[in-house]
This record gives C-alpha cells, structure tokens and sequence, in this order.
C-alpha cells in the first residue's frame, strides 16, 4: 500500500479522558490535511463500541488522535493489533511504559537520560507529612497534557501537611509521583521519523508570566509564549536534541513524540532533566509539534503525511498487509 495512493483513513478522537476537548481539536485538524492530501476520512468519537464501529467503515489505516486513557495507554493499540489494522504513532508496548511516567524512568534512566528523583506515594499518606522537601511536585502517575500537577512550596495554600479538602490532584488520584521541584525553564523537542530514522525538530522554550506550564496554559491561547527556537545555549539544545531521540528510540516511539524537559540554568548542563516524553502530541493550532515542524520546513499537512506514512511502514514491518 502507497502513501500516495488515496486512503480510506479513521480518524479516533474524542472520548471520554480528561483530554477529551484537545482531542477532538487534534483530530478535527488531522482530518481537514488527511482531506487536503487526497485521502477519505471518517472521523469517530471514541464511545465503547469503538472496534465495532472500525470493523463496520473498514478503513485502511487508523489516525489515533485520542490522548490520555485509554487512547494512549496501550489499550487502544492493543485493539488495533487484534484487528490486524496499521494506526499511527506508538505500538501498545510502548505506549504502556510511556504513559507511566515512573516506569519510563526506569527505562530511560539506565540509557543516560535525567530524571529528577522522586518516588510513588500513596495519597493518603501526604495527608500526614509531606513526602519530600518543600518545594515539590506532585503529579498523577499516567495522564498526561499536565493533568492534575501541583508544585507544593512553603506558601502553597494547602495546607502544611497537605489538607485533604485542598484543591489538588490528591483528590481524584490514589497514587501520585512526587518529584523534587526543579527550578528554571521549559522547555520541549519534538522528534519525528523519517526515512533516515528519528529526527529532531528543534527545541522550544515555553514562557509562562504566572504559574507553570499546566493544562490551561498548554491549550489556552496567549496564557504561554511560545520561543522557537528557543534562546539558549547550543549545547543545551544539543542536550535536549539527544535526549530526546534517546528517549523516542528506548522506548519504541513511532511517527512523533514530544520530550519536555526543566532546564536549571544556574546548573549549565547537569540542570537539564527530562520530564516526561508524550507519544501522542496534540496536534490543535496551539499544539507545539507542528509548530517546531513549520520551523524546521514541515508543513501541517506534510507532518500528517509522515506520520501516516510511518504507520504503514511499521505495520507492513510486522507482517501486516501491504496491498
């Protein structure tokens, strides 16, 4: 099967996790370029008839467009598999371990990418004592977009130890990671895969007046600023390059993915450290991957091309059909 041929492509977006509104923004600009490169697209908002509906349309390839659980845990592409179908970005292995931000640690951590410490705590237990020294992070284990992230400081108001009635991911999540809070900058790489392996898209610097890069600031348009590239050292860019093709290639990712990273820079170069790496980057207006791939002379319909197109070669690779 040929990328340039015309493709009867599904879009999943939609249901029904925390990222429900940026997916569906994501999938409605995926299908507008599907649509501009010659394709066929039925858009589906994920319900739990899911596979049936796929079964019934008989796409030829599958946009996965979902973000957060189930769409990027691994369950989704697990479906997939079964049934036999290409989709784009990562297979269910891979995206098991990247959604779990404590087990992408341990497979990344051996391979020379930082991670600031931390550890697994139970909720109830910080409603005794703090688990690390203030200032820290606390954060869901498995969602992603900054779902549920509160940085815990000596003025926080919530409390000292934390008061369970406070306003915080503690109230809907029984497991939380706390992370010593790393001070300075953010920043993000993209990867994408081309026919000469991974590549990065530069690097991306987010300003934030107030706060912290969380879910309002990533999706709310002018509450961040957005540097690209970003104005730092070559070498920091280097750094944050190499870790990222380090962290796409480790664990399996395919089509894109985003690393974020904090970056200390009274520390120079051991201020660096990865925070998460995301396999399934929104691709809304304010989204940061297509925004570094217009930088780097990709534009949106072209990125939606190679992702598709990686699909297709990675399904072929495991055996799958290629008409």
């Amino acid at each position: 099967m040929s990328d340039a041929a015309p493709l009867h492509v599904a879009v999943l977006m939609g249901g029904w996790a925390n990222e429900r509104e940026v997916s569906l923004m994501s999938g409605a600009g995926v299908s507008d370029a599907l649509e501009m490169n010659g394709h066929r697209v039925t858009q589906i908002d994920m319900g739990r008839d899911v596979a049936q509906r796929i079964a019934e349309i008989k796409p030829d390839v599958v946009f996965n467009a979902l973000h957060g659980v189930p769409g990027e845990d691994g369950s989704v592409q697990g479906m997939l598999d079964l049934m036999g179908l290409p989709y784009t970005h990562s297979g269910m292995a891979t995206s098991v371990i990247a959604i779990d931000k404590q087990l992408t640690k341990q497979a990344l951590i051996p391979h020379g990418v930082p991670f600031p410490g931390g550890r697994i705590v139970a909720t109830k237990d910080i409603f005794e004592r703090d688990p690390l020294p203030r200032p820290y992070v606390l954060k869901p284990v498995n969602e992603g977009s900054s779902v549920g992230v509160a940085i815990v400081t000596e003025d926080s108001n919530v409390g000292n130890p934390i008061n369970r009635d406070a306003l915080g991911p503690w109230q809907q999540f029984d497991r939380l990671l706390a992370e010593p809070f790393i001070k300075g900058r953010e920043l993000t790489t993209a990867v994408i895969d081309s026919a000469d392996g991974p590549r990065a898209l530069g690097v991306t610097e987010l300003v934030i007046e107030h706060g912290f890069y969380d879910y309002e600031h990533k999706y709310t348009e002018g509450r961040t600023q957005h540097v690209c590239p970003a104005d730092i050292p070559a070498e920091i860019a280097a750094l944050c390059e190499d870790y990222a093709i380090r962290a796409h290639t480790v664990l399996g990712c395919h089509g894109t993915s985003r690393t974020d990273f904090r970056w200390d820079d009274e520390a120079g170069e051991d201020g660096l450290f990865v925070l998460e790496t995301n396999t399934q980057p929104g691709m809304t207006p304010l989204s940061l991957v297509p925004e570094q791939a217009k930088h780097a002379g990709i534009s949106y319909p072209e990125l939606v091309k190679l992702i598709v197109r990686e699909a297709l070669r990675v399904h072929a690779a495991k055996g799958g059909a290629d008409g």
